[in-house]
């Protein structure tokens, strides 16, 4: 399913104009994703309570055709983390838009996850409990990477992709089910699990449970992360967006662009504050 937004044309787009009038909308179903198109797709998002920005993706065609929303990020969830941050609602649009991978969940219900092979080797050579010898820790982690190189590596690499992710993370598990735990990237933002002290967790079992549980509990991980990050934050406030997406991205960002989607996104939605009261 493509993702529509303002200035496509397109059969698709006529396709969603009169689905959109089948609810309630009353557009002229010309094809052109205009101000109108995205005026009523947003109607529509703040109706069923999704991320009201105005773009068409898989989950608002997939509501209209009469999808199952429930595990899915609600426009509430962005209100209430702009008022956290104390940041415009469009900054929390704009940095949802383009850092989030579009869904938290597989096909089969399953999170989005990346296991990261080379965290593997790092938590399992971490010093945990007192009396922990590093070097005895270091020699049994260099063993393992050995006998599961595709699990435990010093070099990042080795991944599989999509539900196969999920295969690697349960090996990984049997070796030690904290450090697997902790190496994944969970959700719609990937946050790392080896974050959940810092972002208020009782476990990193605690935090996999809440990734497991929906997309809102994924974008509270995700404001947590910010939260906690005085830098991140505070260049979030200051709509710094090349700094934003540094400090979250890394090198990388410059390549992919980061702060220059960020910004436009930011300048689409800004003055659109549609999200505050009405899904609330």
């Amino acid at each position: 399913m493509t993702t529509l937004r303002h200035g496509d044309r397109s059969q698709a787009v006529l396709i969603l104009q009169k689905n959109l009038n089948k609810h309630g909308a009353k557009l002229v179903p010309d094809g052109d994703y205009g101000d109108a198109t995205e005026i009523a797709v947003r109607a529509y998002q703040l109706k069923v309570g999704l991320v009201a920005d105005g773009v068409a993706g898989t989950k608002t065609q997939a509501s209209l055709a009469g999808g199952d929303c429930a595990q899915l990020l609600r426009n509430v969830d962005l209100v209430t983390a702009a008022d956290r941050l104390g940041v415009p609602l469009a900054s929390i649009y704009a940095v949802n838009e383009v850092e989030s991978k579009g869904r938290g969940f597989l096909d089969n219900g399953k999170p989005v996850i990346l296991f990261e092979r080379h965290i593997m080797y790092r938590q399992l050579a971490k010093v945990r409990h007192p009396g922990d010898d590093p070097a005895e820790l270091k020699r049994h982690t260099d063993q393992l990477a050995v006998a599961n190189p595709a699990l435990v590596n010093p070099k990042s690499g080795g991944y599989s992709g999509g539900t196969a992710e999920h295969q690697r993370l349960a090996m990984a598990r049997l070796i030690d089910e904290t450090a697997a735990l902790e190496s994944a990237s969970w959700g719609a933002f990937q946050i790392m699990g080896f974050h959940w002290q810092r972002l208020g967790y009782a476990s990193v079992q605690d935090f996999v449970a809440a990734m497991s549980a929906g997309e809102s509990q994924q974008f509270d991980a995700f404001t947590r992360f910010i939260e906690t990050d005085p830098a991140l934050h505070k260049a979030l406030k200051a709509r710094k967006w090349a700094e934003f997406a540094k400090l979250y991205n890394g090198p990388d960002y410059l390549r992919n662009l980061y702060d220059t989607k960020l910004q436009r996104a930011y300048e689409r939605h800004a003055g659109c504050e549609c999200g505050r009261g009405v899904a609330a």
